[in-house]
């Protein structure tokens, strides 16, 4: 497969799973995380699916179109290692969405931080939340998601936090 054709993919298996997390957490109250901003598509895109939410991103550097850079109130700027723990004591059980579309080429990164994002991700899950990753993201409590019809198995990962149970 050529690497347009593995873009395209990718772009589209991020819809579909997308659209399906925000139908499965619209009675989840809480925010929505972004994590990597890259061009604003996804942002732009959390944002048309899901008006009314909030949208927080975390992102290194800015590069995005101008029509898809969040204010200054929602956007974490600097390395994820420090934004993403310096933000989960402020959205403790908040969280009804996660995207993450941060991985590389690296397959040593990928799994660094995919390792990384399953330590950090848990204390800030509403119950029911939903996860939508380029990476496999693993936390107790939270079994995978059946993915989309028209998304391959190892394309793109969801799970969702169990809700407590009464």
């Amino acid at each position: 497969m050529s690497r347009l054709d593995s873009f395209i993919r990718r772009l589209q298996a991020q819809r579909s799973c997308i659209d399906q997390a925000a139908e499965l957490v619209a009675p989840v109250p809480g925010v929505i995380f972004e994590l990597g901003l890259g061009n604003g598509r996804t942002f732009d895109h959390l944002r048309e699916q899901m008006p009314g939410r909030e949208v927080f991103v975390f992102e290194r550097s800015i590069a995005a179109h101008p029509d898809c850079i969040p204010d200054d109130d929602h956007l974490f700027l600097g390395d994820l290692s420090t934004t993403l723990p310096a933000a989960a004591a402020r959205f403790a059980g908040g969280v009804a969405l996660v995207h993450s579309d941060i991985g590389t080429g690296d397959a040593s990164y990928n799994a660094e931080i995919a390792s990384f994002l399953s330590r950090s991700l848990d204390p800030v899950l509403a119950p029911g939340a939903v996860i939508v990753s380029d990476q496999p993201i693993a936390i107790p409590d939270c079994p995978a998601v059946a993915l989309p019809g028209d998304v391959s198995q190892n394309r793109y990962f969801m799970i969702r936090k169990n809700p407590v149970q009464p």
